[in-house]
């Protein structure tokens, strides 16, 4: 389990416009936020990240990096970034399993074809969502078993701005003795 203000995993990954993205590198002001999604098969990460899309510029206002990632091939990747019509959001592919696994992310097998039509890979990643500090530490965590119910990006923003205002700390990084 990652803990907030403690060090996550290291992240780097191919990104489909040819460059490699580097979690420690990313030089955000506020934090970077890292979205796992399921992959091309799910049409719900393409609603999700559409919406992700539209609101980079207003997380970049905020310092704010966006940058959604899965488990899918480079081909499959850039098929869903197609049809989401991504042109500023950041999207990686290939991530390893267990990459994700140390993300905390519940992995699943592949059932066969869903309901829009396409394959499911063997195996890959469950939804996940994160900050993470220029310092490399888990500010907000989110995982999921399921792709329904998501944290919903445009309430996030005002939640930004009162914890940008107000120095608010990460919070959930009790580990000690109950």
């Amino acid at each position: 389990m990652l803990i907030p203000r403690k060090p996550v995993p290291g992240l780097e990954v191919d990104l489909l416009d040819g460059s490699k993205f580097d979690l420690s590198k990313d030089g955000s002001k506020f934090a970077t936020l890292v979205v796992f999604y399921r992959g091309l098969h799910c049409p719900v990460c393409a609603t999700y990240l559409k919406e992700l899309e539209r609101l980079t510029p207003e997380f970049e206002e905020r310092g704010v990096k966006t940058i959604a990632l899965s488990t899918d091939t480079k081909e499959r990747t850039q098929t869903f970034a197609n049809a989401i019509k991504a042109d500023k959001l950041r999207i990686g592919y290939d991530v390893p399993l267990e990459t994700a696994r140390k993300w905390g992310l519940y992995l699943s097998e592949g059932r066969g074809k869903t309901s829009i039509g396409i394959e499911e890979p063997a195996l890959f990643a469950e939804p996940g969502l994160f900050f993470v500090k220029p310092d490399g530490t888990l500010y907000f965590g989110n995982v999921q078993t399921m792709p329904f119910a998501r944290p919903d990006f445009k309430p996030m923003l005002g939640a930004l701005d009162f914890c940008i205002k107000n120095d608010y700390p990460a919070r959930g990084e009790y580990t000690g003795a109950l």
